[in-house]
């Protein structure tokens, strides 16, 4: 499997970098399926006689697993290269949707757990690091935009994969008709099956068209010395090891866990949540509604992710950070607080919210390489996203615990949701305040400079 290997992907001379994005994009729009998952939420609750807590730790499981296989096998994706990296990953997300299709159809929600959270899991992490870490390299000029672009996708998986899940639903199941129809867990199952095979085409696709820049490939017109005038931005390299050393890598860690655990706290519950702000004020907020209002949540997700990322190459991304957390703080307090005064409040703000979520996710990457280079970006960014592997964790068991205190999500006031989002403002509070600790990585860390031998020697 020779084709696999790093050396058969790199790009020749001429070739247009433009062409690197699609291919990003066709993995990372197939693994955000991961933010679909409430849409068959309550059909699986209702299946396996679960509560919302036994199933939403199908999602944990697998964010858990992203985080840990982004970092134990980051080293391994920097040096074979994104081809093999996400040939593997499509055969491991796909690999979960099976077993978690066998899981649901002999109703055995272990198998859930293993399928979807654990198998699948592994292909979400190896999937989302390699296409990052290759853009990257493509755009040394702009970071920002070019992680934006990669991951954009897995804020945007889900705006196709929901209505595409609802409408695979309706088809499979029978009934779909009836009134407060839940979709059965046999429809679910053929769901699974059906994903598996348009995501193992899709990414394939994605596998082989990805090409990494030779050694010595730059863009036309680019200084790498300008960069070296920018706050934070350093011109040497840290290596993986390295990097977990130093504070900066923490401090980010931080950042990240709190801005992803509140982002969490809307998407966890989105659905049920405008129904239950709604429902004795405003009764044109239906289940329908209700799920249009997830869609908007993942456009946000998407723009955050690009629109938001690219600023940064303009503003950097320390000031960008302060508003993720500062401004993020801001409108949590006023979505708790006020939140069920206006359908508009409500929606502008939750939309805010996630944006800033998306956008956290997409700066990340480009924050690492601004202060540890690009010599094993792809390795640290997988050992970071073990901040999201706890967040995935703490997020949904903070928003569940709160409400499954108060009573049922979707039977609940405005008020029940208040505790829950008021710690996701102490949160990001945290973040902001070790966003702001955040300084250039002592000398000490960065690799070893080779140096080249001048031109009078080396032709003589």
């Amino acid at each position: 499997m020779s084709w696999l290997d790093r050396e058969k992907t790199i790009a020749p001379p001429g070739f247009n970098r433009w062409l690197i994005p699609p291919a990003a994009l066709a993995v990372h729009l197939c693994i955000g399926q991961a933010y679909a998952t409430s849409v068959y939420k309550t059909a699986l609750t209702a299946h396996f006689d679960a509560s919302l807590t036994q199933i939403g730790i199908i999602f944990s499981i697998a964010i858990v697993m992203l985080g840990l296989s982004a970092a134990v096998l980051g080293t391994w994706v920097d040096r074979n290269g994104p081809r093999k990296a996400m040939f593997t990953s499509a055969l491991f997300w796909t690999a979960g949707f099976l077993v978690g299709a066998l899981g649901i159809f002999t109703n055995q929600l272990w198998l859930v757990y293993l399928g979807y959270g654990f198998i699948g899991g592994i292909g979400l992490g190896i999937g989302y690091i390699s296409p990052v870490s290759t853009l990257i390299k493509w755009f040394p000029d702009r970071p920002g935009l070019a992680t934006g672009m990669a991951i954009m996708g897995f804020g945007g998986g889900a705006l196709i994969a929901s209505p595409l899940s609802t409408q695979l639903l309706r088809f499979y199941d029978p009934n779909s008709g009836a009134e407060g129809w839940v979709a059965s867990g046999d429809a679910v199952g053929k769901l699974f099956l059906t994903l598996a095979v348009i995501y193992l085409v899709y990414m394939m696709f994605g596998a082989f068209t990805i090409k990494v820049p030779a050694a010595d490939w730059k863009p036309a017109g680019f200084d790498p010395s300008t960069l070296k005038s920018k706050a934070l931005v350093t011109t040497d390299n840290v290596s993986a090891s390295n990097a977990i050393r130093t504070k900066q890598f923490w401090l980010v860690w931080i950042v990240l866990f709190c801005n992803v655990t509140a982002g969490i706290g809307i998407l966890e519950q989105a659905s049920p949540m405008i129904q239950d702000f709604f429902r004795d004020t405003d009764s044109a907020v239906t289940v329908a509604v209700a799920g249009g209002f997830v869609g908007l949540l993942s456009i946000g997700n998407m723009a955050g992710r690009f629109v938001w990322s690219t600023t940064s190459d303009i503003i950097g991304r320390k000031r960008i950070y302060m508003i993720y957390l500062g401004v993020g703080a801001v409108l949590y307090t006023v979505l708790a607080l006020a939140g069920s005064s206006s359908t508009l409040l409500f929606v502008v703000l939750a939309f805010f919210i996630i944006s800033f979520y998306g956008g956290g996710f997409a700066t990340v990457p480009a924050y690492l390489r601004d202060l540890f280079g690009t010599f094993q970006v792809g390795a640290i960014h997988g050992r970071l996203l073990t901040a999201w592997s706890a967040a995935g964790v703490a997020g949904p068991l903070i928003v569940n615990a709160f409400l499954d205190a108060q009573g049922t999500p979707g039977q609940l006031t405005e008020s029940a949701y208040q505790p829950a989002l008021l710690t996701m403002v102490g949160l990001l509070v945290v973040g902001f305040v070790a966003n702001l600790l955040i300084k250039p990585v002592d000398p000490r860390f960065h690799e070893p400079v080779k140096k080249t031998a001048p031109e009078s020697v080396k032709e003589s």
